[in-house]
């Protein structure tokens, strides 16, 4: 396979990750987050990067940790892949929330609580468990899991942005909050459907 080739397949794992198989509107991943912080734009980026970084991380690590590791003949303990993905997860996390929390204090204050769940963002964990699962090689692991990360930044800006809008739109009183909120990801969900044309994967 030629340098193009390469890069052309690669790319095509990035947008099946990224838009066609998003993880938050087409698996339903990291719903918690998708919903808790975006509320402002800035949260939402903010999140969307932590995660974009423990995501691409994890996918790689974890791909090590699984081929080279437990599914080793050696050592043969492909039954411990759940507790040392959360583990990855977990410490990845770690780093972040360490990095954050010197560098960007204000920033990790409107994060609260959700910051330091990233470790149980079903998201993350998904992305890795779906990359074992299509059989991805190290490098197509590594943009698998930039490309969700990229992905679930995408979905999770423009729902601050359109929260943020629909602070001054005229909605019903029934609908003001969660209801909006559920509608507006509801329709985002449609729209991202027409992706699945694109690439089978």
């Amino acid at each position: 396979m030629n340098t193009g080739n390469i890069i052309g397949h690669l790319a095509i794992v990035f947008i099946s990750i990224a838009l066609v198989n998003n993880l938050v509107l087409t698996k339903f991943l990291g719903i918690c987050p998708y919903i808790g912080v975006s509320r402002r734009i800035d949260m939402a980026f903010g999140m969307g990067c932590a995660v974009t970084f423990v995501m691409t991380l994890s996918a790689a690590l974890t791909w090590v940790i699984n081929n080279l590791v437990l599914m080793n003949p050696a050592v043969n303990m492909p039954y411990l892949k759940y507790i040392a993905f959360i583990m990855v997860i977990a410490s990845m996390v770690q780093l972040v929330e360490m990095y954050v929390r010197k560098f960007f204090p204000s920033l990790y204050d409107s994060f609260g609580i959700f910051l330091p769940l990233i470790t149980t963002n079903c998201a993350i964990l998904g992305s890795c468990l779906f990359i074992d699962l299509w059989g991805y090689n190290f490098l197509e692991a590594i943009v698998a899991g930039f490309g969700g990360g990229l992905g679930f930044t995408l979905v999770i800006c423009m729902m601050g942005g359109i929260r943020e809008n629909l602070a001054w739109a005229d909605v019903p009183q029934s609908l003001r909050g969660a209801g909006i909120t559920l509608i507006t990801a509801a329709i985002m969900t449609l729209a991202f459907m027409g992706f699945s044309g694109m690439i089978k994967g």
